[in-house]
């Protein structure tokens, strides 16, 4: 009997399911939230002591969730610290054999928070990144400047070492070697596949939803899936459960509004956004250049809780682009109009079973992306794909193991539209699906040391066949030293393809690497693409506020399928298979002291690619070519520096890149298909490039400074922020496009001033 895939996630939510009886021994668990705002805090220390006698504690995580397991009946005293608030005790009585919820909602200690520099465990910082992955709040964000008085967190991932930005326009990441296509991004469960602007400053997620971010630039976790090179999994903020709160702001580039409150208190609240771009009408004048962006998002989420035990919240998201990223520098081939449009919903639920010490999370949702390339009523290419999402995720909690374990199934469909211009390929349709298991224990072997083992189980549609993917993480701490180290297999069947040819081509195609070859057994033949992960990370930290950390890393990719080399100017759907490795290392240097931060980072990177192609023994001698992608940047420094004077915010950053590769035209010819006898001066012929081996120019260093300053203004009413701010200070001249017809070059954007207002109401 053939098993389906929806068969199988039926059968292992059932497997996973908590049954059965937990035994005699007993546990509490439970959530902590800001009794302000009902949010949920983290790393609020919660202990049980029986007589004045520790029995055991535990420390919430990014939830506000903890669990003590493995506890005997009886009475005993719990509590909740947490520097900045209030302590909160509660007695207690353990049954026995049972699991028991104790919520705590605690107040905020204004003396503490006025008086006391917080120096409770931190999870984020420039520096504190362990095994690849890096925590990122939105006070992170704040830190960064940007031509908006709002923080995006697009501008603080483009400070990351690792990170290979498409520049001030495009919206492309590149992290440590991978392409923009094998990234993942997850919004509270609901995966966008174009997660950022066109405008480079800006994400599809305002730092006003944001609760956290967590970026993994390699070596993540047997959870996530079908992606080779890193996840970006964004958690949004609840709605405020006590008081209705909101804020507008303005500046050149973008207006936004939020709103957020209690719809009924204590149990549902609402948290809303909406940007829209003022890029075209306002920026452009400010900038002295045509600035031809328009873009925007709109979000909302609703959170119940529907007892102690469970809670519901539903999610919503769209964006909106359009612009040109190509300048017209009156070169035959004129730029076109990039749109597109995001599309997201999604439902999750928690719940705590009242018999078992089990954190269960199950989720479903729908995403798509539809974009356009070229006139707007008659676009030359269009590509669309849509997904949906089920997911079960379970945590069990025991002395000293959590167990991790979920199953997901993902149904994928795509579509492609070249409008019969470009290598014949007018129009592709795929249908995937993607099953997903996986089991990961964290074990904590000892005080200092904690081993998370993984291994996930990947089926596709075409036969229920398990690819195997390995993952390991490793956490040693000891006094103000860590070492961490992470690893694992990881495998993708979606193709992002874009043009590798074309700096300002941001268009990309999806497609399927099964579908593409035509041939079911190349499922079992491995035909998807996949990468070895390898990482080591140490860092410390020192009594006067300075943190280090340094990581290196290294990322074998096979089974790519990437755009084949042509000598037309034209995009093509057309694949040829590639392997690929990236090696590469970070420093990262962190302050904090009492009024400032700052921090220095310096990334290497060596990414090199191996294509093979019949066509290219004809003009460079061998069928196989090594290359330099197009995103392989050696050499990136980036540094801050933030402080207070007088309540003036002040923030400076500078940022250096070294120079990307690109190919250099050295001729053209024309190409005529002659089936008769014709006159030569007369023929229609099609253009070519001749190309030097391909990316073997290094296009000029990237470098800039950006600084802002901003005042906050107190009534009893509202909040009032002034935001200045200056980009690209020196007005350095960076390249963005160099037109391979006529050499012309059009640059990122010049200096760009900006002065912002947000007012905030409460």
């Amino acid at each position: 009997m053939r098993i389906t895939p929806a068969a199988a996630l039926a059968l292992a939510m059932m497997l996973l399911a908590p049954q059965g009886s937990a035994g005699q021994s007993a546990s509490v668990r439970g959530f902590v939230t800001d009794a302000s705002n009902g949010e949920p805090l983290e790393f609020v220390n919660v202990v049980l002591r029986r007589d004045g006698a520790l029995v055991r504690g535990a420390v919430t995580d990014f939830n506000g969730f903890f669990v003590l397991p493995n506890l005997s009946s009886g009475y005993g005293e719990l509590s909740a610290t947490y520097i900045g608030y209030t302590t909160e005790i509660d007695t207690v009585l353990v049954p026995t054999g049972q699991a028991i919820t104790v919520n705590f909602s605690l107040e905020p200690d204004q003396e503490q928070l006025d008086e006391i520099l917080v120096e409770s465990e931190r999870s984020t910082g420039a520096a504190r990144v362990t095994a690849g992955q890096q925590t990122i709040r939105p006070e992170d964000i704040a830190l960064i400047p940007a031509p908006d008085v709002s923080g995006d967190l697009a501008t603080l991932l483009r400070t990351l070492p690792g990170v290979v930005s498409s520049g001030d326009r495009g919206g492309q990441l590149f992290i440590r070697g991978g392409e923009p296509s094998q990234n993942q991004a997850l919004l509270d469960g609901i995966l966008l596949y174009q997660p950022f602007h066109i405008l480079g400053f800006y994400s599809a997620f305002p730092a006003e939803i944001i609760n956290r971010a967590e970026i993994y630039a390699g070596g993540f976790k047997a959870r996530f899936g079908e992606r080779i090179s890193s996840v970006m999994d964004v958690s949004t903020r609840n709605g405020n459960n006590r008081r209705f709160e909101g804020s507008l702001s303005l500046s050149p580039f973008v207006s936004a509004a939020h709103a957020e409150g209690p719809i009924v208190p204590g149990k549902l609240t609402f948290l809303a956004s909406v940007r829209q771009s003022l890029v075209d009408q306002v920026a452009s004048d400010i900038v002295g250049q045509p600035l031809p962006f328009d873009f925007g998002d709109a979000f909302a989420k609703i959170t119940a809780n529907l007892d102690s035990n469970q809670r519901l919240s539903l999610t919503g998201l769209t964006t909106h682009d359009r612009g040109t990223l190509g300048a017209d520098l009156g070169s035959e081939i004129q730029p076109e109009e990039i749109r597109w449009e995001n599309r997201g919903i999604g439902a999750r639920y928690v719940v705590l079973p009242r018999q078992f010490p089990v954190f269960f999370e199950a989720g479903v949702s729908y995403s798509s992306l539809e974009s356009t390339l070229g006139e707007p009523d008659n676009p030359s290419r269009s590509t669309f794909i849509e997904n949906m999402h089920a997911m079960i995720d379970l945590q069990f909690f025991l002395d000293r193991v959590t167990w991790n374990g979920g199953a997901s199934l993902r149904l994928v469909q795509l579509r492609s539209d070249m409008g019969g211009l470009f290598q014949n390929v007018e129009e592709r349709g795929d249908e995937l699906q993607h099953f997903g298991l996986y089991l990961e224990p964290e074990y904590t072997v000892s005080e200092h040391l904690k081993v998370r083992p993984g291994i996930r189980m990947q089926f596709f549609d075409t036969r229920f066949q398990p690819y195997i993917e390995p993952r390991l993480r490793v956490l040693y701490e000891r006094g103000r030293h860590e070492l961490s180290l992470a690893g694992g297999y990881y495998e993708q069947s979606e193709i992002g393809l874009y043009d590798r040819r074309d700096a300002a081509s941001v268009f990309m195609a999806w497609t399927n690497a099964i579908a593409e070859s035509d041939r079911f057994d190349a499922v079992a033949e491995g035909r998807v693409q996949t990468a070895w992960h390898g990482l080591i990370g140490y860092r410390t930290t020192f009594p006067s506020g300075i943190e280090l950390s340094a990581e290196a890393y290294g990322k074998y990719l096979s089974n790519l399928f990437i755009s084949e080399w042509t000598a037309y100017p034209r995009f093509t759907t057309n694949l040829q298979p590639a392997t690929g490795r990236s090696l590469g290392f970070d420093l990262r240097a962190e302050i904090r002291r009492p009024g400032f931060y700052g921090y220095v980072t310096y990334g290497y990177s060596n990414t090199r690619y191996s294509a093979e192609q019949a066509e290219l023994e004809l003009w460079y001698g061998t069928e196989t070519l090594e290359f330099r992608p197009p995103h392989d940047r050696r050499h990136q420094v980036n540094a801050l520096a933030s402080t207070t004077y007088r309540k003036v915010d002040l923030s400076v950053r500078w940022e250096f890149g070294s120079g990307l590769p690109f190919s250099r035209v050295v001729g053209f010819d024309g190409f005529a298909l002659v089936d008769d006898i014709i006159n030569a001066f007369e023929v229609d012929t099609d253009r070519r490039v001749i190309y030097e081996r391909p990316f073997s120019g290094v296009l000029p260093a990237y470098h800039r400074m950006d600084v802002s300053m901003g005042r906050k203004f107190t009534t009893t009413r509202a909040d009032f922020t002034v935001q200045g701010s200056v980009i690209n200070v020196y007005n350095r001249a960076n390249l963005f496009y160099l037109d391979v017809f006529t050499l012309q070059r059009a640059d990122q954007l010049p200096i760009v001033p900006s002065l912002g207002l947000k007012v905030e109401f409460r």
